[in-house]
């Protein structure tokens, strides 16, 4: 096989590093699977999650108890995606951009744009996932955070923390979007060094850690358009804490996931996991906080911007390149890329035809929240 791409590595590299792209925040606070070879496109890959224990008197005898039996649970998640950014390039194409700006420089900003591209879409993609399986919401719909102090930071860590999630180990983010990001700028006391404990903030714009959560910026930060439901009542005259499944009779329209709903006799905002089916649809865990009383009216709230703050093993990011087949393809050479701007990992690979070159950036991954409850978004 030719070594095509060493001689062109340095120009890679050097369009990775320089790339200036769109803000991610996302993606570095997620537990990122880079292991994941053995996994195929479509194939399921399962995690074992275990219930709340249930404790019991302690009885004094000769004979050892059996013990309480547990029931593990299982989610699933599977590689869905395999993507890539294709470049052609022809012989005659390549002479003519070297009669002007030259063939490496214009060859290294189409790799950036390729990374951009491909890092932006898994950034969508864990900023729709992360909001969609939230336990519970605060703030106020179309109102950005932040307006004249952040209690909202205490306000989402107390929803975690509620939810026994850890939150002073480090691993939890609050992602904003940008709108949010410049309030935060703005509050005078976060720009005091005596009061903000240092200069970072005011000389570099740098956001810092606030009650125990890293706050990071993202360009991806969803805007969720409501359910048009209305109308509907609570159908369970035995509804208890911890329920998820909610069913719903009366009413009428949408009530889709993300949809932030409050139950009349019940100050929490929750949010919907699974969309309105068959009578019913799902919050996330740990589910209601109150029993609601049978025919308590449910309203979807209005339609907002979904900041969101979450533990590290709330959500996780597998990835991998793209499959070949043993014995390789038809390309000429292949390299991996990361790319400093994310930490992701690319491949590229170069394809000879007649007269024609063919680069590709690409790669494959799945994404999955697998606790809601570590989870909690912070309207806007």
């Amino acid at each position: 096989m030719a070594n095509v791409l060493t001689d062109l590595a340095a120009d890679i590299y050097k369009a990775a590093d320089i790339v200036g792209r769109e803000l991610v925040g996302f993606i570095p606070a997620t537990t990122i699977n880079s292991g994941s070879e053995r996994v195929a496109k479509g194939d399921t890959v399962r995690a074992s999650f275990t219930r709340t224990a249930t404790a019991g008197d302690i009885s004094e005898s000769m004979t050892i108890p059996e013990g309480t039996d547990q029931t593990i649970d299982t989610k699933t998640m599977t590689i869905s995606k395999a993507r890539a950014v294709q470049i052609p390039w022809t012989g005659e194409d390549q002479r003519h951009v070297n009669n002007g700006i030259g063939f490496e420089t214009i060859y290294g900003d189409q790799i950036k744009q390729a990374m951009r591209t491909l890092c932006n879409e898994i950034e969508s993609d864990l900023a729709t996932t992360a909001y969609q399986n939230a336990s519970r919401a605060f703030g106020t719909a179309g109102t950005t955070p932040f307006g004249s102090n952040f209690n909202e930071v205490a306000e989402v860590r107390q929803i975690l923390a509620d939810n026994g999630m850890p939150t002073n180990d480090g691993q939890t983010s609050l992602v904003l979007n940008t709108l949010a990001g410049t309030n935060l700028r703005q509050l005078a006391q976060l720009q005091k060094a005596n009061e903000a404990g240092g200069v970072d903030l005011l000389r570099q714009g740098v956001l810092l850690d606030l009650q125990g959560l890293g706050i990071r910026e993202s360009a991806q930060v969803k805007a969720h358009t409501k359910g048009t439901g209305s109308g509907y009542l609570v159908n369970d005259a035995s509804s208890a804490i911890g329920d998820s499944v909610i069913a719903a009779d009366t009413g009428s329209g949408t009530i889709l996931a993300g949809d932030v709903i409050t139950i009349n006799g019940d100050t929490n905002k929750y949010v919907v996991n699974s969309a309105l089916a068959g009578g019913s649809f799902t919050l996330g865990t740990p589910g209601l906080l109150a029993a609601a009383a049978n025919d308590a009216a449910i309203t979807v709230g209005n339609s907002y911007t979904a900041n969101v703050a979450f533990h590290r093993s709330a959500m996780e990011l597998a990835m991998r390149a793209p499959a070949v087949p043993a014995g390789g393809d038809s390309a000429d050479d292949a390299m991996l890329v990361q790319d400093p701007h994310s930490g992701l990992v690319f491949e590229i690979r170069v394809y000879r035809g007649y007269r024609k070159t063919m680069i590709e950036v690409a790669a494959a991954w799945g994404y999955k929240a697998w606790k809601p409850d570590a989870i909690a978004v912070l309207m806007g």
